[in-house]
């Protein structure tokens, strides 16, 4: 098992372009079968469909979240397709089994006046102006944590206000950036970033030793800022990047351009939001309508 993994998992990051948090999940989700396998004495390369189902239904006994069994699956599909191009197996015992219907949630969103609440913090510390921009950038462009760190100083344009993302699956595209987001960024590496940066370091954001920010440190600055304020929503990076595409749509932005501008493969990862702006409109219908 160790070494089929192994070669898997190489593939999976090299040959997919995979980030390390879907490596680690996609390792510790076949982990977790080839624990079931080596209870019930099966054999990992013959494993059946049957056994498979039989994995599903223990994982449904034991009150597993559907999107937890829906992952499981999915990765139990590029696993055992990835035997079978090796000759290991002669066919996917995984193919043709039916995942769990998901419930279908949409993202929560800030309105206009929460993102501006949220967005500015007011502080005139250097890691609060360094948040700032952090805050500017996830809401002015929509691009995820993930991809926000990865970014160098080299990727920024300032004098066109363009940026340089690499997204999933390392493709790169280029995203504009607004006068606000700018200016903040500018501020910050003008008087913050040469303070704080090691030597040589090329990441455009940096954490109090001078290192590239991680995206568990994006998340902890955002938990913290929502800390001091007073809004009644749960906000993380990813719905600074819910808000930008609602407010984009909401403002007449067409669902082609929003896509491009999230990095989305498919339009219907997009369509989504026209679910949000549609539940928007019906609120403000609801609320403003006398015979509503």
């Amino acid at each position: 098992m160790d070494t089929m993994l192994k070669a898997y998992l190489d593939e999976l990051e090299a040959g997919h372009s995979a980030s390390p948090n879907t490596v680690r999940g996609y390792r510790r989700d076949l982990e977790a079968f080839a624990d079931y396998c080596t209870l019930g004495g099966i054999c990992l390369t013959k494993a059946s469909s049957v056994d498979i189902r039989s994995y599903l239904g223990e994982l449904y006994q034991k009150d597993y979240a559907k999107t937890t069994i829906a992952r499981r699956l999915s990765a139990l599909r590029s696993f055992y397709r990835h035997l079978q191009r090796r000759g290991l197996v002669e066919r996917s015992p995984a193919e043709g089994i039916r995942g769990p219907k998901l419930d279908r949630h949409l993202p929560q969103v800030l309105s206009v006046d929460e993102a501006g609440v949220f967005v500015h913090l007011g502080g005139g510390s250097p890691l609060d102006q360094r948040n700032q921009a952090v805050f500017e950038i996830l809401y002015g462009s929509g691009i995820r944590a993930a991809e926000l760190v990865g970014i160098d100083v080299s990727d920024l344009d300032s004098y066109q206000g363009l940026l340089r993302v690499i997204g999933k699956g390392q493709k790169e595209r280029i995203v504009p950036v607004g006068d606000c987001c700018l200016d903040a960024v500018q501020t910050y590496m003008a008087d913050v970033r040469p303070h704080l940066a090691v030597l040589e370091e090329e990441a455009l954001f940096v954490n109090h030793r001078g290192h590239r920010l991680t995206t568990r440190g994006v998340q902890y600055i955002v938990e913290k800022h929502l800390n001091r304020l007073a809004l009644m929503k749960r906000v993380t990076p990813h719905t600074l990047r819910h808000t930008f595409a609602t407010h984009l749509l909401d403002g007449g932005a067409d669902l082609r351009t929003v896509q491009e501008l999230l990095g989305h493969v498919r339009l219907s990862t997009t369509q989504v939001y026209t679910h949000v702006s549609g539940a928007r409109l019906k609120s403000v219908y609801n609320r403003s309508h006398p015979r509503a």
